[in-house]
């Protein structure tokens, strides 16, 4: 589990670093990790399951960082279009970051339903909820 958390955090910061102030991407990733301790925590305490805590912590966390890596790709090919002057780099930027939230959103649905033997839509949503959780309050703490 903490090196799953490692890897997180050092990619995390690689990725958070390359769209932002090194700084701010190192608060906003931290501030994940917490959201994401508290979010499954809460999760776990409210199922009654917390014997399971470093299983799920630990295999929603090698969802991220498998995520997080493809991220770290996908800003390199960012990177490259604009040394090339390529036209359409800011959609096709987009398209993939939107393929890689909604593939993150269904790997961590699958992993709740398979965990908690959730209906797919209740899955869904959990797993989206959580990505609010995790992504969205941090990224509005870091507007504020």
């Amino acid at each position: 589990m903490w090196k799953a958390i490692g890897f997180y955090l050092a990619s995390g910061i690689i990725v958070e670093s390359l769209i932002a102030d090194p700084a701010d991407g190192t608060l906003e990733v931290l501030l994940r990790t917490i959201m994401a301790f508290s979010s499954i925590s809460v999760l776990l305490l409210a199922m009654r399951k917390w014997q399971h805590f470093g299983q799920l912590f630990t295999a929603i966390f090698i969802c991220e960082n498998f995520i997080m890596t493809l991220a770290i790709g996908t800003e390199a090919l960012y990177f490259y279009m604009v040394m090339q002057h390529y036209e359409y780099r800011e959609e096709v930027s987009g398209i993939l970051a939107t393929l890689l939230v909604g593939w993150y959103i269904a790997i961590v649905s699958y992993i709740l339903r398979q965990f908690f033997s959730y209906r797919t839509s209740i899955s869904v949503v959990t797993a989206l909820s959580y990505f609010v959780l995790t992504y969205g309050i941090p990224m509005l703490f870091m507007d504020i």
